[in-house]
């Protein structure tokens, strides 16, 4: 994949309402299973709390994309 299209890819994600209502959805889920899980349940807690880093970490990806394209060459001249 080329890099223009990566970053058409990014936009289209990051504008698209149901992408960030679903990740929303997902990441409030995993936070509450983890917040509410029993005392004793360290396996779940640790993995809802990697499932929450996981979808943060996928935001951010999306934004350090579009970011990058949006950011000045700052390269020398060839």
């Amino acid at each position: 994949m080329r890099a223009e299209e990566k970053i058409a890819c990014a936009r289209a994600l990051a504008d698209n309402p149901l992408v960030s209502l679903l990740l929303d959805e997902m990441e409030k889920a995993a936070v509450d299973k983890c917040v509410n899980a029993a005392p004793v349940a360290h396996e779940e807690r640790a993995a809802m709390a990697a499932e929450v880093r996981a979808i943060r970490k996928f935001r951010l990806k999306i934004k350090a994309t579009i970011d990058e394209a949006n950011a000045p060459n700052t390269g020398a001249p060839a």
